[in-house]
C-alpha cells in the first residue's frame, strides 16, 4: 500500500484539560477506521528534548525523541510534526493523522505548520477538547504557565487563562468530554457551566465525546486557516452575541464615540475583573487612526495596537486589506468615522450589566470634549504610552 495515498487527512485536537483531551483523541481513534495519533510530550523538555509517540487504537506504534530548538520545547515541536506527517503520508496506510497537541500549545499556530506545509498533508479540522465544569476555573484562572509546569518555551510568558481563551476561540469543533467521558476530575457539569462555554464559542459546534462516530466525522469536513484567522482578528472578530440564559451573560456593548485615554485607563482594572471574559476592538480620542485590540481573561488585559482603521488608509491601500476585513467595516460603516467605534463583548456568570453599563459609558469623551474634534483630542493625556510602547 506504501505510497498510494496521494493525500493525507489530519485533524487537531487541543485543550489545557488533559483527561477531555485524551478522552476525545481515544473516541477518533476507536471510531476511524485506520486513524493513528501523533503526540509530543514537551513535559521532560527539560531534558533536552521532546518525547514523541505515535499509537493508534490498539496501542502505540512508535516512539523517538526529538531535539530542542534553541532551548524551545515548542519549537522542536514544530520542526518534527511536519516530517513525522510527511512520513505517515508516504506509508500510505493511515486515513486520519490525528494531531494532539501538549496542554498549553494553541492550535492556531500549529494549523498553520500544517497548512504551510501543502499537499500531501491536508488540514481537515480543528478541535478544543474541554471538560465544561472546569472553563469558569480555567477562565479565572491568572497563573503563569511556567509557574504551573505548562510554559512551552523559555520566553513563555502566557498565563492559563488567556491561552485557554484561544484554544477554545480558534477551532470550529468544541469536543465536550464530562459526565464520566474522559474529564471533570469529580466535578459536576451544570446549565451554566455549558451556557458559559456555549456564549464563548459562538463559532463552534459543540459535540459530546462518546456520541460514536460523530467527532470523527467532523474533523474529516475541512478547516480554512484563513477563515479561522478572520474571525480572530479584532477587526473583523465573531465576537459573542448579547445573551442572558442560566445566570450567565453577554454584554455587547457598542458606541460611536471615542474614550477619554485617562479616564478609560483609570477604569481599567475594574472593567478587566467585571467578567470571565471580555474582548473586542477600541479606539482613544488621542490615537483617532490607530484600532486597539482588548483581549482580558483571569483577571489581566492585553491592549494591543494592531495597525490602522480602514477609514485612516488612503482609498488605493483597501485592495491590501482581507476581504472579510471590508466586509466587517462596511456593515457599520459611518459618515463621519468610517469603522472607527467602541465594540466590546463581556461574557461571565453574575455579570453586573448595569453597573458594567455605566462604568464603560463614563469612560467616553463628555459632549463638550467630542466637540472639541480631533485636534482637541490629541491635547489630552496619553495614558496608554506604557500599555502600547512599554519600556524593555
Amino acid at each position: 500500500m506504501s505510497g498510494k495515498r496521494t493525500r493525507l487527512p489530519v485533524a487537531i485536537v487541543a485543550g489545557l484539560h488533559a483527561d477531555a483531551r485524551r478522552a476525545a483523541v481515544d473516541e477518533i481513534l476507536r471510531t476511524v477506521p485506520g486513524s493513528v495519533a501523533l503526540h509530543h510530550d514537551l513535559t521532560c523538555a527539560v531534558d533536552s528534548a521532546v518525547h514523541r509517540t505515535v499509537r493508534d487504537a490498539d496501542g502505540p506504534l512508535g516512539s523517538g525523541d526529538a531535539p530542542l530548538v534553541n532551548d524551545c520545547a515548542c519549537c522542536a515541536l514544530r520542526e518534527d510534526l511536519v516530517p513525522e506527517l510527511l512520513r505517515l503520508a508516504e506509508e500510505g496506510r493511515c486515513r486520519l493523522a490525528v494531531v494532539e497537541l501538549w496542554d498549553s500549545v494553541e492550535p492556531q499556530a500549529m494549523a498553520g505548520v500544517i497548512a504551510a506545509a501543502g499537499a500531501p498533508l491536508a488540514l481537515t479540522g480543528v478541535a478544543t477538547a474541554v471538560d465544561p465544569a472546569l472553563v469558569l476555573p480555567y477562565l479565572s484562572n491568572g497563573d503563569d504557565l511556567a509557574d504551573v509546569g505548562l510554559a512551552a518555551a523559555p520566553t513563555d510568558q502566557r498565563t492559563v487563562a488567556d491561552t485557554f481563551a484561544r484554544q477554545l476561540e480558534y477551532p470550529t469543533v468544541i469536543a465536550l468530554a464530562e459526565d464520566g467521558s474522559g474529564g471533570g476530575d469529580g466535578e459536576c457539569t451544570d446549565d451554566s457551566d455549558r451556557a458559559l462555554l456555549a456564549q464563548l464559542t459562538p463559532g463552534a459546534r459543540p459535540i459530546r465525546v462518546g456520541r460514536g462516530g460523530t467527532l470523527g466525522a467532523a474533523l474529516l469536513t475541512g478547516f480554512d486557516v484563513a477563515a479561522a484567522a478572520a474571525r480572530l482578528h479584532p477587526a473583523c472578530a465573531l465576537l459573542p452575541q448579547e445573551c442572558d440564559e442560566h445566570g450567565v451573560s453577554t454584554l455587547v456593548w457598542r458606541c460611536e464615540r471615542p474614550f477619554h485615554p485617562q479616564r478609560l485607563y483609570a477604569a481599567l482594572e475594574d472593567l478587566t475583573c467585571a467578567a470571565a471574559r471580555s474582548r473586542g476592538r477600541f479606539w482613544l480620542a488621542d490615537r483617532p487612526d490607530t484600532l486597539l485590540s482588548w483581549d482580558a481573561a483571569g483577571g489581566a488585559l492585553c491592549v494591543e495596537s494592531v495597525g490602522p482603521w480602514l477609514a485612516a488608509l488612503p482609498a488605493a491601500a483597501w485592495e491590501m486589506v482581507p476581504a472579510e476585513r471590508r466586509v466587517a467595516a462596511s456593515l457599520d460603516w459611518h459618515p463621519e468615522h468610517g469603522d472607527r467605534c467602541q465594540y466590546l463583548t463581556f461574557t461571565s456568570p453574575g455579570l453586573d450589566r448595569d453597573g458594567l453599563l455605566s462604568l464603560l459609558d463614563s469612560c467616553l469623551l463628555t459632549h463638550d470634549e467630542y466637540a472639541a474634534g480631533r485636534d482637541g483630542w490629541m491635547e489630552l493625556p496619553h495614558a496608554f504610552d506604557d500599555l502600547l510602547y512599554p519600556v524593555a
